[in-house]
């Protein structure tokens, strides 16, 4: 048994919007102790979640938004959890945002009958200010602004805090959220704020902007777009917050506080 009780972020992947070579899509490992959450799903991300932990050694999913690439990956692992050499004792606790239970049904079911995605997934819809215990972690999520339901999620143990942007523009909401938070994982996937139309990701300024603003520990930039190298975007996000940034780098383990 794992008795440290430190809080984790393990780095699957951070690609936008479809994996490259070498990174999945959105997707973490978050762990205390012996408790261990897969933190979106994003496509390419079961894979190296495999080297940390089975599917049915999971205490729980959470999902910030219905995006295949923080999502998909949630199709594949239901074959793998009904179907293969995985043999649940329970459906694992799915947080995710409104209608994830008849969205994946949809894409899964082949004949008239629908597909059992409860059979594979204990789902529990998503609400803004949204709480729950999962083992060692106190999960705390938080609607944001993406267009779409979206959600932030604060991740808490032993009194150490992890909060992650999910993807949205600049919020309230997240920076409540994030407020004197250890680590902020936000993501900047623009390389520019929209000059039309309604601003839905961070720019890697604003991504320092909001760790200032919350007050946060130390800042990990993630999910960055394709017209920015990770570099430039933590040089970017450096100019705005003055402390420790960092990059989401595929495979990386983070140990918060």
């Amino acid at each position: 048994m794992n008795t440290s009780q430190g809080l984790r972020l393990t780095v699957l992947g951070c690609a936008t919007p479809y994996p490259s070579v070498d990174n999945p899509c959105s997707g973490y490992l978050v762990s205390s102790g012996d408790t261990r959450i897969w933190v979106d799903a994003g496509t390419g991300t079961l894979g190296p979640l495999q080297r940390h932990v089975r599917l049915d050694e999971l205490d729980a999913i959470w999902i910030s938004h219905l995006h295949a690439d923080h999502s998909a990956d949630l199709l594949t692992a239901y074959y793998g959890a009904l179907f293969a050499d995985i043999r649940l004792a329970a459906p694992i606790p799915l947080y995710g945002p409104p209608g994830i239970a008849d969205r994946l049904a949809h894409f899964l079911t082949n004949t008239s009958e629908r597909s059992p995605v409860e059979s594979a997934f204990a789902i529990d819809e998503l609400h803004d200010g949204h709480q729950a215990r999962v083992g060692a972690l106190t999960l705390t999520s938080r609607a944001v602004a993406h267009g779409i339901p979206a959600f932030a999620l604060r991740a808490e143990a032993e009194g150490r805090s992890l909060v992650y942007s999910g993807d949205t523009a600049p919020c309230h909401s997240l920076t409540s959220l994030a407020e004197g938070c250890d680590v902020l994982l936000c993501e900047a996937e623009s390389a520019e704020r929209p000059s039309t139309g309604e601003q839905v990701h961070h720019t890697a300024e604003d991504t320092g902007d909001t760790a200032r603003a919350a007050g946060a520990g130390r800042l990990i930039v993630t999910h960055v777009g394709r017209f920015l190298t990770p570099q430039q975007a933590v040089a970017r996000a450096s100019a705005r917050f003055p402390g420790p940034v960092d990059y989401a780098a595929p495979g990386a383990t983070f140990v918060v506080g």
